[in-house]
């Protein structure tokens, strides 16, 4: 990141003010079209990248690319008066963290759509996932120049699979050689174009003006319409907005980045037909004590409300807060309350701490622009919040308020990290603090029965991603190793044994005697001791420190380090001595007694075993079900969601056949499925897994 002395874009009223997110699935061209956007409005002086949230400008001629963007980037620039933020999000599923950041900072999205490849289930995935929280959206198709490419195909295909309301907004003007020249809008008549070319541009203006119509607000419009009236581009536009803000219309255009079609267009569309932020309203709020608190308003004059949408950390700036602002207005060197609560599992205790900012920049890629305010509506980049994490809240000190956070995908993908040397341990936990801080997507575990850490991941993209991070950005080498599942023993059958510590030295010596009667205790269990003695053979006061020696000897295990579980221990009889017998002498007699059941009885191991919940859309329920299968998975059970297409698959797997499972779902679901667990209990282990580890 680096700082800038050119000129941000002054700000504006939050209704000259457009925050878009670009949704697309990865190769769809949004890094590209952010690019040629960024360039039509004079952010960038000649063809360039925006790259995993950078921007680099390139002197050589722009080529055709696939772009591997993992994190949110951001660019703010000035368009007819209108100050226009741009977040493009990563098209992985992998991070579908930052995806929902930048929906979260955004009043509308803008799905990229490319011409060659159409519209594919992530993509449908996330129009729902936009839909359910009522997200404006509208449709760009792009890389409408490269060979395949099928225009028309692809927007039937965004008519069919992204449901009603979709309506094109243009047609495409073709030059000799078939190429691309221009668009013809659909909300002017057309005159110009005959036959069977011109019958299809007045059905599609005559579906596209009704869509609109039906979104206005102005009840007259469709009987004027009706009454054969010729309506006018101005009367349209006006209605445009209202249609697009409230969610069920969606107009599709057209553009070539490259070479610059319809990238006009589409700006005009963002900045006449977008929602203000006004218009999209402010998450819920409450007080950081969940007391009720009213909802802020859009108003620059208000109370702060504001909320981390990304964090950075630069070796130069130090910890960086991508913020947008729903109320108030965010000033340079000011004092603010930073809540943070509900992530408590996956590392991010709650907090509620005073800090006071340092500058306020408009970022464009990796620059940051110094500007003197961020009122409401806008998005800005603040320095020097030390403790602020991504999904916090910045308020005013004297009425603190709390943002619900978004909603997250549980990680699901476990990966054992050690330091690569002694100096990567010296720095490795403070790294990993950072990494966690920055990424609400990751849970960082130190495993008390394994001792292992591990960092779960949303996916094996995002796993490598977080790697090179902790190498690059925070200078440490860590070496993956296989992540062990914790197996356990239970007894495989009754055993009646002794258990004698009795050591005679010079003084006080040790004297025990313990008979128990030991047992298989049903699953789930855990280690359930009582005692039966006739006639006081072991004194009352030694029957806890019996039981405490057989608690301690199962948690360590006797053969490797797996842990005795469900087993039912009685103490029967045993021998006390008036002067040797003590609370360690039957502590050591219980744990020997252990040791000599499992010895007499032998031992069963157990794996862990957890209960799964798949959820997948409909045509991907067979594939699911038959890896399950190969997983030695029980299936419970199935629901289906037919208005969403989604099926929900329950199952039993053992937790050893997760591991790399995160992985399998996302390729047998093409990157649409998801699942949760919960742990189950535990079960006999075949024997491929019950070798103790050396």
């Amino acid at each position: 990141m680096a700082k800038d002395t050119g000129t941000a874009p002054a700000p504006r009223p939050a209704e000259k003010v457009r925050n878009v997110a670009l949704v697309g699935h990865a190769g769809a061209g949004k890094t590209t079209l952010a690019e040629a956007l960024l360039v039509a409005t004079g952010a960038l002086p000649r063809a360039g990248r925006v790259e995993d949230g950078n921007t680099c400008l390139d002197n050589e001629e722009v080529e055709v690319r696939q772009q591997r963007s993992v994190s949110l980037g951001v660019a703010t620039v000035e368009h007819a008066g209108h100050r226009l933020t741009l977040l493009d999000t990563p098209g992985s599923p992998d991070f579908v963290g930052e995806l929902r950041a930048g929906l979260r900072a955004a009043d509308a999205a803008l799905f990229v759509v490319s011409a060659v490849a159409g519209v594919d289930a992530t993509t449908v995935q996330l129009w729902e996932e936009c839909a359910a929280v009522g997200m404006p959206r509208a449709v760009v198709i792009t890389q409408l120049d490269r060979p395949r490419a099928d225009v028309d195909d692809a927007v039937r295909a965004c008519r069919t699979m992204l449901g009603d309301g979709v309506f094109p907004m243009h047609l495409l003007r073709r030059g000799p050689d078939g190429a691309v020249t221009g668009l013809v809008s659909l909300l002017e008549p057309h005159v110009e174009l005959a036959g069977e070319e011109g019958q299809d541009a007045d059905r599609l203006r005559a579906e596209l003006i009704e869509g609109i119509i039906a979104e206005s607000e102005d009840e007259t419009l469709m009987d004027r319409y009706l009454g054969g009236e010729e309506l006018s581009v101005t009367d349209l536009v006006a209605d445009l907005e209202t249609a697009v803000a409230r969610g069920h219309f969606h107009p599709v255009l057209c553009a070539a980045p490259l070479t610059g079609v319809g990238i006009p267009e589409l700006l005009d569309l963002l900045v006449s037909a977008f929602p203000c932020p006004m218009e999209h309203g402010c998450p819920p709020v409450t007080r950081p004590d969940g007391t009720p608190a009213p909802v802020p308003s859009c108003d620059a004059d208000g109370p702060l409300v504001a909320e981390v949408v990304k964090t950075t950390t630069d070796p130069y700036l130090g910890r960086v807060s991508l913020v947008r602002v729903f109320s108030g207005t965010l000033r340079p060197d000011t004092a603010v309350h930073v809540s943070g609560h509900g992530m408590a599992d996956r590392g991010h205790p709650d907090h509620d701490v005073d800090e006071r900012i340092g500058a306020v920049s408009s970022p464009l890629g990796s620059v940051l622009r110094p500007v003197a305010s961020c009122p409401a509506g806008d998005v800005c980049a603040v320095a020097r919040l030390g403790s602020a994490e991504t999904g916090d809240t910045l308020s005013t000190p004297e009425d603190p308020r709390l943002v619900a956070p978004w909603d997250l995908p549980t990680p699901q993908l476990p990966v054992a990290l050690e330091a690569a040397s002694r100096s990567d341990e010296d720095r490795l936990t403070t790294a990993l603090t950072r990494l966690v801080a920055e990424d609400p997507t990751v849970r960082l575990e130190r495993r008390p029965d394994t001792g292992q850490l591990l960092l779960w991941c949303v996916g094996e993209a995002h796993a490598e991603v977080l790697l090179e991070r902790l190498r690059v950005r925070h200078g440490v080498t860590v070496t993956t190793v296989p992540v062990r599942v914790p197996m356990v023993e239970t007894l495989a059958g009754p055993a009646r044994v002794t258990g004698r510590h009795v050591k005679q030295s010079g003084g006080h010596g040790q004297y025990a005697i313990v008979v128990v009667e030991a047992e298989p205790g049903p699953p789930g269990s855990g280690v359930v001791f009582e005692q039966r003695i006739v006639g006081g053979t072991v004194p009352g006061q030694f029957h806890g420190s019996v039981e405490k020696g057989i608690r301690a000897q199962a948690e360590r295990g006797v053969s490797g380090d797996r842990p005795i579980v469900d087993v039912h221990v009685t103490l029967v009889d045993g021998k006390a001595h008036s002067v040797d017998s003590s609370d360690a002498a039957f502590q050591a007699a219980g744990a020997l007694a252990l040791r000599e059941a499992v010895a007499a009885a032998g031992t069963r191991v157990l794996e862990p075993w957890c209960e799964v919940e798949v959820a997948v859309p409909g045509e991907y329920v067979g594939a699911v079900m038959s890896d399950l299968s190969g997983r030695r998975a029980r299936v419970t059970g199935s629901d289906a969601d037919p208005d969403r297409d989604r099926t929900t698959v329950r199952a039993e797997v053992p937790e050893v056949e997760l591991l790399s499972y995160a992985g399998v779902l996302r390729s047998v679901s093409h990157g649409t499925g998801g699942f949760t667990r919960r742990p189950l209990g535990y079960e006999p282990a075949p024997a491929s897994l019950t070798a103790v580890p050396a």
